[in-house]
């Protein structure tokens, strides 16, 4: 069977996934992994890189995060926009584990073959929101409502 999707060089940003067949709104395509750290973890592990305005950290839950730097699957290249064709959901572990929910992304839409998929980041960092922090997780999804920033106000709106 063939694979949903292909790994590419994108328009908006580095590598990008792009559908290799038509996509149904509603179909799994593909589940976020990578190694499972706690915050705290996380925290230690990559402290220094907020200024990168690069990441392959997905939480998980309010206990963990994904770390798709170890381990990580294709997912990790899906890139961000304020208009997104993707969801990723929370999946509940069988054995109640926080440790071993998954994360899996879906179409938010019907998505055509060649179309590049995205998904809303929602990055929130403690930080205040500076003009240069601003810049440094600057948005390039070119949405007409494009909020020009992969940073989620804290304040709820974005």
């Amino acid at each position: 069977m063939r694979k949903a999707f292909e790994v590419r060089r994108s328009p908006i940003h580095g590598n990008g996934v792009f559908a290799a067949k038509d996509i149904a709104k509603g179909d799994e395509i593909i589940e976020y992994r990578g190694r499972v750290l706690s915050h705290a973890e996380a925290n230690a592990k990559y402290a220094d890189t907020v200024d990168t305005g690069h990441t392959f950290l997905f939480t998980l839950n309010d206990e963990y995060v994904i770390d798709a730097n170890t381990n990580g699957n294709e997912a990790r290249w899906i890139n961000h926009s304020c208009d997104p064709n993707v969801v990723a959901f929370r999946h509940d572990a069988k054995d109640g584990n926080p440790k071993h929910e998954r994360v899996i992304l879906e179409a938010l839409r019907d998505i055509k073959r060649g179309e590049e998929l995205t998904y809303d980041y929602k990055i929130t960092l403690e930080q205040r929101h500076t003009k240069a922090l601003k810049k440094i997780w600057a948005c390039r999804c070119g949405a007409p409502w494009c909020s020009g920033t992969l940073l989620k106000d804290k304040r709820g709106k974005r």
